[in-house]
């Protein structure tokens, strides 16, 4: 507890007015996120949800098939995908600032689509065109954040993606929890419509704020940037100390000049960086987090022991909760203790829970209510190390002149799991396929050993570190274990 105020006192020393506010906007259109997650994880459940875009038989009972639910939680990643590289690549060319306006302006136009749905093909094609939205969010804001705030609090700021996306799922699951008591459209149309609101209050601010000024360097726009990091730093750091991130900043531009084309990815220091951003991002999605975001609610439903939307504010608070903790930890204890430590507990809950599936056959509710709450351990676990954390690890880890290049390529593998472990998991859990319901604990318990060795073999701890010093530490070809043991020298 010491730590955390003691962190909290020193968040002043480092935000001036311009960069609270800076930050504070980034961060709220990651709401956005978390009320898509949701809002389509949780009106799946509803009954009006289900009569309207679900097939009924003669007596009018309404179900969603397995194969139309694949579809719906597995093709918005075509969306994602596009929207990604779409967005990296206006990020990269015309700055940070327009993709936040373009994706916000874009996001009203498919929350309409969203909101007047009648047929199943509609929501399909609306939710796959508010994933472009999804997209082109990921490949800005972790990069923006990261780029604009001071080493000391990179990982607290950055986390802040992780922890709007599940502020956002909480008050979507609150809504929804009323929303569910209501008769007909309504359950599933209100918890849509808030998909207006956040793109509304970016579109309508993002001007007023500060470019990214490590981008304004990439541009040659060196008086910008300057101009931009005066006004985030301005009266908490120096004259000198501006001067001094901008040199260092400049100093590597200098030395990767040479660098700028995709295959730069693939060669030299940059090859080490491409290989770790990409393995933190395939096994983020393979670690059983499809499981307990798209299908919980449903899954929890169809055992029947307990109200899902109760259920589904249970598990978004205790997602909350643990991203705030990783907030507090990762700037004092690093990123690959977190990584280690805390895919122990999410692997120990996804075994745990596998095991209880496999004591019986026809499971009592005390084994039910084990499942479930061990699906609540997950997700704090899960929102308390991988989740957060492989965000930090990919914006910092690539070269200056190759982030967005390298986020864009890290992130694509990152949309290509989740879409096949979107699609294939109903298919693990239902009859007539493989039906193993909570024994998927084991598979994904599995991948999250791998996961931790991972994590424990390959990611270098950048915790304290400036992004040029992470530079030189790759150009120096230091191996990812002794990062944390080495202070580089910038020119």
């Amino acid at each position: 507890m010491a730590g955390f105020i003691e962190q909290l006192r020193a968040v002043p020393r480092v935000f001036n007015k311009t960069l609270f506010l800076t930050v504070g906007l980034i961060a709220v259109s990651q709401f956005n996120f978390g009320f898509d997650q949701t809002a389509y994880s949780t009106t799946q459940a509803m009954d009006a949800f289900i009569q309207q875009f679900g097939t009924c038989n003669a007596k009018r009972k309404c179900s969603i098939d397995t194969y139309f639910l694949s579809l719906l939680n597995s093709l918005p990643y075509i969306g994602f995908v596009v929207g990604l590289l779409v967005g990296s690549e206006v990020s990269s060319r015309f700055g940070r600032r327009m993709v936040m306006f373009t994706m916000s302006i874009y996001a009203l136009c498919t929350a309409a689509i969203t909101f007047t749905s009648k047929s199943p093909a509609q929501i399909l094609a609306a939710r796959i065109l508010n994933y472009g939205y999804v997209g082109m969010e990921l490949a800005v804001v972790p990069v923006f954040q990261s780029e604009i705030v001071p080493k000391e609090v990179r990982g607290l700021v950055v986390e802040t993606y992780q922890l709007m996306l599940f502020f956002g799922g909480l008050i979507m699951s609150l809504v929804c929890y009323g929303t569910a008591q209501l008769e007909g459209n309504r359950q599933w149309q209100i918890p849509f419509g808030l998909f207006f609101i956040i793109p509304t209050i970016v579109a309508g601010c993002i001007w007023f704020v500060p470019e990214s000024p490590r981008w304004l360097l990439l541009r040659g726009r060196k008086a910008e940037a300057e101009s931009a990091l005066r006004r985030l730093r301005s009266g908490c750091f120096s004259e000198q100390d501006v001067q001094l991130e901008l040199a260092a900043t400049q100093a590597i531009l200098d030395e990767e000049r040479d660098e700028g084309t995709y295959w730069d990815l693939w060669r030299g220091a940059n090859l080490k960086r491409t290989l770790i951003t990409s393995g933190v991002n395939f096994f983020l999605q393979i670690t059983g987090n499809t499981f307990a975001n798209k299908y919980g609610t449903v899954y929890i439903a169809s055992i029947g022991t307990v109200n899902p939307f109760v259920m589904t504010i249970v598990n978004q608070l205790a997602s909350l909760l643990g991203v705030v903790l990783s907030m507090v930890l990762v700037d004092r204890i690093g990123r690959r203790p977190i990584l280690i430590w805390v895919g122990l507990l999410q692997a120990a809950s996804l075994f745990a829970m596998g095991g209880l599936g496999a004591s019986s056959d026809s499971p009592s509710v005390p084994v039910k209510t084990g499942i479930i709450a061990m699906l609540t351990v997950f997700s704090f676990a899960f929102a308390a190390g991988w989740a957060p954390v492989s965000h930090i690890v990919t914006a910092e880890i690539p070269s200056s002149r190759l982030r967005d290049m390298t986020y864009r390529t890290a992130s694509t593998v990152n949309i290509l799991m989740q879409f096949a472990t979107t699609f294939a998991t109903p298919y693990l859990l239902n009859a007539p396929y493989a039906n193993l319901g909570a024994k998927v604990g084991f598979i994904f318990g599995g991948t999250a050993l791998l996961a931790i060795f991972f994590a424990w073999a390959c990611v270098p701890e950048c915790k304290g570190r400036t992004l040029e010093e992470i530079d030189r530490l790759f150009l120096g070809k230091v191996p990812v274990r002794k990062f944390d043991k080495l202070t580089p020298m910038i020119k």
